[in-house]
């Protein structure tokens, strides 16, 4: 589950899930531990251009991955929506040591820029690389549950 979604995606997190655009997509991006700002002030970020402006520096080693397996599912008896994705795996994982990992909403994968994809959610996602692969495994409850309680 999302250790916090950011602002800007509060009460729209099951629209951008829903990839409603002809070409969008969620995206994850790491974000490297070193610099990385507070939770207070990352998720005061409105576009991920405006996120990596700051000291928080994005992972590059690793490289951002498309989210496969998106489901958003509707649920009535408890008044929730749920969003999931599938696993994320990086093969032969090299780079900085990770801090963040984050979901983003990317509405133009074909010539969309960063100052376009809109950072969803953040989670804790620490680990260092060592040349193995690594897997993001997302929680049996999904990324976000949103519900008014």
């Amino acid at each position: 589950m999302a250790d916090f979604v950011l602002t800007a995606a509060r009460g729209r997190y099951a629209h951008y899930a829903s990839l409603p655009g002809a070409a969008d997509a969620l995206v994850v991006v790491l974000l490297e531990a070193a610099g990385l700002e507070a939770d207070a002030t990352l998720r005061d970020h409105d576009t991920l251009a405006a996120l990596l402006a700051g000291p928080s520096n994005e992972q590059t080693g690793m490289g951002r991955k498309t989210a496969s397996g998106v489901t958003v599912t509707v649920d009535d008896a408890t008044d929730s929506v749920t969003v999931d994705i599938a696993d994320v795996t990086w093969t032969s994982a090299t780079g900085n040591p990770v801090g963040k990992l984050l979901v983003c909403y990317d509405p133009d994968t074909t010539s969309g820029t960063d100052t376009e994809i809109i950072p969803l959610s953040a989670h804790d996602f620490v680990i260092s690389p060592d040349g193995a692969d690594v897997t993001a495994r997302i929680d049996a409850l999904g990324i976000i549950r949103e519900s008014d309680t």
